[in-house]
C-alpha cells in the first residue's frame, strides 16, 4: 500500500488543482501599448557633454538618503579621496562614460534609468516592488516589498537595477527621477539642474522631443538622425541625441516593441487564470495516482505469491 503521506499530498494537489479551476478569474487580455508624452523625462545630448561628472556627484548627494549611495574608491586612488565608479552599482545610479574610437572620434554618454513607458522590471516582479506612476511615468522601487529575486535585473533590456551585493540587507538601485528628493523640492531632477553645459533637459516627454527634433532639423550635419528611446522597446522617458552611433556608446539596438507587452500577451492567454500550469499540475497528479495505483497492484500481486510459498512451505 502506498504511504499515508503520499496519498494526503496527491489529494491535496488534487483539490488546489480543482480549487484554482473552479475560482479561476477572466482576466481580458492587456490592451495595446500606448506612448504618453505627457509624462515626465529627460534628455541627454552627448554632442554638449563634456565629462565633468556633476550630474553623478550631485545624483549621490541629493539621493543619498535614498538608495544607500556611498562613494566607490578609484584604483588609481589610494588616499580614497575620488569617486570614481567604472559602472552603474549598487552605490551608483548616474553614470558618465566615455567612448573612444580614434583621436578624433569620441563621445561621452550618460547611463541612468530610461524610465521606459512599459518597462520589463514592473512586468515581472512579483511583488509589485517595481511601479511605474501612470501620471508622471516614472518608475519607482520599494524596498520594503522588494524579495531580492533580481528578476528586474534580468528583465532590463538597459542593464540598469543593480543590486547591493556587498551590504547586509541589501536593495535594488536605479534612478527615480529624484522623484522624493530635488522633483519634489524644486521641481527638477538633481543631474539636469547641476549641468553646466545644458546637456542634460528635463521636462515633459513631448518637449523634449520637439527640442530634439528641432536640434536634427537645425544641425543634421552634427547629429545621427535618430532619437535614442522615441521608440525603441515601446518609448522611453529618458531620450537621447548623439553624433555617434548609439550602439557604439553601448546603448543597444532594440526593436520598437516593448518586450513586456509580448511578454504579458502570454500571460493574458496560456497563463490566463492559471489554466495553464493547473492543467500541468493536474495531469502530474494523474500520472502519479497511476503509477502510484500500478505499484500498490504490483505490491498486492507479490504479497501474494510470497504467502503461497510460505504456505506451500507449511
Amino acid at each position: 500500500m502506498a504511504h499515508p503521506s503520499r496519498r494526503r499530498f496527491l489529494k491535496v494537489l488534487g483539490a488546489t488543482g480543482a480549487a484554482l479551476l473552479a475560482g479561476r478569474t477572466d482576466a481580458s487580455a492587456s490592451a495595446t501599448h500606448q506612448v504618453n508624452n505627457d509624462t515626465i523625462g529627460m534628455l541627454y545630448d552627448a554632442t554638449k557633454c563634456v565629462g565633468c561628472k556633476a550630474c553623478m556627484s550631485a545624483c549621490k548627494r541629493v539621493n543619498s538618503d535614498y538608495g544607500s549611495l556611498s562613494y566607490e574608491q578609484a584604483t588609481f586612488d589610494p588616499d580614497a579621496l575620488w569617486d570614481a565608479p567604472q559602472d552603474l552599482t549598487g552605490s551608483t545610479r548616474t553614470l558618465i562614460k566615455l567612448f573612444k574610437e580614434s583621436e578624433k572620434e569620441w563621445s561621452y554618454v550618460k547611463y541612468s534609468c530610461m524610465h521606459c513607458q512599459k518597462p520589463s522590471c514592473v512586468s515581472v516582479c512579483p511583488v509589485s516592488a517595481m511601479t511605474r506612476d501612470a501620471v508622471t511615468g516614472t518608475v519607482d522601487y520599494n524596498k520594503n516589498t522588494c524579495i531580492g529575486c533580481r528578476y528586474c535585473q534580468i528583465a532590463c533590456a538597459f542593464n540598469i537595477p543593480k543590486f547591493q551585493w556587498d551590504r547586509a540587507i541589501p536593495q535594488i538601485v536605479k534612478c527615480d527621477l529624484c522623484k522624493n528628493t530635488n522633483l519634489v523640492k524644486k521641481g527638477i531632477t538633481a543631474c539636469a539642474e547641476t549641468c553646466p553645459v545644458g546637456a542634460i533637459s528635463f521636462g515633459k516627454r513631448k518637449d523634449l522631443l520637439a527640442e530634439a527634433k528641432k536640434r536634427l532639423q537645425e544641425r543634421p550635419g552634427l547629429y545621427i538622425n535618430h532619437i535614442y528611446g522615441e521608440k525603441e522597446v515601446g518609448g522611453t522617458n529618458h531620450l537621447y541625441l548623439a553624433a555617434m552611433p548609439f550602439n557604439n556608446l553601448g546603448l543597444p539596438i532594440l526593436k520598437e516593441e516593448a518586450p513586456a507587452e509580448f511578454s504579458e500577451k502570454i500571460q493574458h492567454t496560456i497563463y490566463k487564470g492559471f489554466i495553464a500550469p493547473v492543467a500541468l499540475y493536474s495531469t502530474l497528479c494523474c500520472v502519479a495516482i497511476r503509477n502510484m495505483k500500478k505499484h500498490d497492484a504490483e505490491a498486492h500481486k507479490h504479497a501474494t505469491v510470497d504467502n503461497h510459498k510460505r504456505e506451500d512451505g507449511k
